[in-house]
């Protein structure tokens, strides 16, 4: 696992966390606006899982020669 994917994984954990908390309590609006932000996480787990090891790299390094975009 990279650094990024640690910080991510922690932010999933944290993110479920609060939802629960805030669902335990009755607090439905902010728990449904937590659990929505557990789902974006997710979300961009699925989307990194998908990324080719050269955007990943990319995105990761935007100024590397071989990343540079060039409009014709």
């Amino acid at each position: 696992m990279t650094i990024a994917n640690t910080t991510l994984q922690e932010r999933i954990d944290e993110a479920i966390k609060e939802a629960r908390k805030l669902s335990a309590e009755g607090k439905t609006t902010q728990a449904a606006e937590a659990w929505d932000e557990v789902e974006e996480l997710f979300a961009e787990v699925s989307h990194k899982k998908q990324q080719t090891n050269f955007q990943q790299y990319c995105q990761e390094h935007p100024e590397a020669d071989e990343c540079r975009i060039y409009d014709v």
